[in-house]
């Protein structure tokens, strides 16, 4: 862990479309994200556990408060899950490279949740996220 890492307040973190395959960007996600010390949910329907942390079958199953979402799935995947993400009322939510979707964007930016296009690792690892 990085020192500028330690200096940012822990967040409960949904990782959407967290896989099990150790080579996903979603996987190192949430390994880098446990880490640092954050409350990580791995949301996944077809896997009980990514990285050692039992995973959530679907986002409307989320109980705990959620600070940020960050996003591993395609556009057309995320759209059944927008209006159930903006019922969790995150702070904001990273769209991860391939993942950006202006219709999404809007979506969350109208109810008033930020959103940012960014790579999560890359944001850990220089101490923004």
């Amino acid at each position: 862990m990085h020192a500028e890492e330690t200096k940012i307040a822990a967040e409960t973190v949904v990782v959407l479309g967290a896989s099990p395959k150790s080579e996903r960007y979603s996987f190192k996600a949430v390994k880098l994200l446990a880490e640092c010390g954050h409350q990580v949910l791995p949301v996944n329907p077809y896997h009980p556990e990514v990285a050692g942390i039992p995973c959530v079958a679907a986002v409307d199953q989320l109980q705990a408060k959620v600070d940020t979402v960050t996003v591993y799935v395609r556009a057309d995947l995320l759209i059944k899950d927008v209006a159930k993400i903006i019922a969790l009322a995150p702070r904001r939510v990273i769209f991860n490279p391939g993942t950006e979707s202006a219709e999404m964007l809007a979506a969350f930016n109208e109810a008033g949740i930020a959103t940012e296009e960014a790579c999560t690792l890359v944001l850990l690892r220089t101490g923004q996220f």
